[in-house]
């Protein structure tokens, strides 16, 4: 995947921090579209479908959450990487509860940012768009790697490609308990702490509820209590 080919939308309603961030991903060889509220932002979205979007918490027009979950809605699946503010606990767990995939915390580094960004497009796009029709089994689930997709009988189940990628990581270990830290540095890319070890759980939750019968009550992707989780085998 080249970065020439990758559009990012940015939908931040800072003119200084929108100009800062489009110059440097610009530098780093994305293509930048900027939307300075919300709604713009999510029709852009909706009509253009950008490899990724970045979205802050707070806009002019409403509430960056409302907007991911919208977006989610829609059908749209790539990556949403979340602008939080420093020291708001709940912004960055309620932004993987509309379905981002990543959050940063202000004040970041562009070097940071950029990290991100990468991780969360090599994640989406670059790990399983070859032709290959691998399949993979979890339970009654059937992943097909190479249109990355999911299937229970005749139905798709329609994951973002962060659940999709931590779903094969459980397959790919089946009755082995994984930690926390396990699963971080596989599916995000980056170290374990008490923050990161959050975003697992949030999404965790979020996959359970997509492709268990009952996520009340897991029979699929099961909790080791102290260690983490574990698929069935």
């Amino acid at each position: 995947m080249l970065n020439q080919s990758t559009t990012i939308l940015m939908i931040e309603d800072d003119p200084a921090v929108a100009h800062s961030l489009r110059s440097g991903l610009e530098q780093d060889g994305y293509q930048v579209i900027w939307k300075a509220t919300g709604l713009e932002g999510a029709t852009y979205a909706r009509d253009h479908n950008p490899q990724l979007i970045i979205l802050d918490v707070r806009l002019p027009d409403g509430s960056g959450f409302d907007f991911c979950r919208q977006m989610r809605q829609a059908g749209l699946r790539q990556p949403i990487l979340m602008l939080t503010v420093q020291g708001e606990e709940m912004d960055k767990v309620l932004g993987l509860e509309m379905g981002a995939d990543d959050y940063l915390t202000k004040p970041y580094s562009l070097r940071e940012l950029l990290s991100r960004v990468r991780a969360l497009l090599r994640r989406a796009y670059g790990e399983f768009s070859a032709s290959s029709a691998t399949l993979l089994y979890a339970g009654d689930l059937v992943i097909d790697l190479g249109r990355g997709q999911v299937w229970r009988g005749n139905q798709l189940i329609a994951l973002t490609p962060t659940e999709f990628k931590l779903l094969i990581f459980l397959a790919r270990h089946p009755g082995q308990a994984l930690s926390r830290a396990q699963i971080l540095d596989d599916v995000w890319g980056y170290g374990a702490d008490v923050e990161s070890e959050r975003l697992v759980n949030v999404h965790v939750r979020r996959l359970r509820e997509k492709v268990e019968l009952d996520s009340s009550r897991p029979s699929l992707i099961l909790t080791v209590p102290g260690i983490g989780y574990r698929l069935v085998g």
